[in-house]
């Protein structure tokens, strides 16, 4: 499971992907990693390219920031409401080099670009879906309390027979 602080940037991530990869006919500085972050109680959806990646043996090191502004291309995505987000990040390989552009790139899992060398292909595309190369929980904490769903408990009424509402 991988923990952000709402608001705080960036937002490193250390994930395993290098052993994981699907297009391995192209070299690591070919390849870029799709966040698609799924917010478990209200399933909002936000996508983000992983920014500074650093290639490792074992992981990879990258990172998303924090902006109100989303934009998939930069990383920026606004993780409200905080709390738990399902995380899944697919391989995007270029022939040539990686452009992270909306002419360049794809914007989701299963968005499919003209073919070129210089456009980006999602890996792992099958009849049955697609397969990520890692896949987990991100729990995102609020900084200041204000941005999490946050239940209040109420004393039980003394007096029978009435149905009790919180405030």
């Amino acid at each position: 499971m991988l923990q952000v602080t709402y608001t705080t940037t960036p937002y490193v991530f250390y994930v395993s992907t290098e052993g994981n990869r699907i297009d391995t006919s192209v070299k690591s500085s070919n390849i870029r990693f799709l966040f698609k972050l799924t917010n478990d109680m209200s399933g909002a959806i936000h996508y983000g390219y992983g920014q500074s990646q650093t290639i490792a043996f074992r992981y990879t090191k990258m990172q998303l920031v924090h902006n109100t502004t989303e934009d998939v291309f930069t990383g920026a995505v606004d993780l409200v409401p905080n709390g738990y987000w399902a995380y899944e990040i697919y391989e995007v390989s270029w022939i040539g080099t990686p452009a992270l552009t909306s002419d360049f790139a794809p914007a989701t899992e299963t968005q499919v670009l003209p073919v070129a060398n210089t456009n980006g292909v999602v890996q792992g595309l099958s009849a049955t879906g697609v397969a990520s190369v890692n896949e987990g929980k991100l729990y995102v904490a609020s900084g200041s309390g204000a941005g999490e769903v946050e239940y209040t408990q109420y004393e039980q009424p003394t007096s029978t027979n009435y149905i009790y509402y919180g405030q």
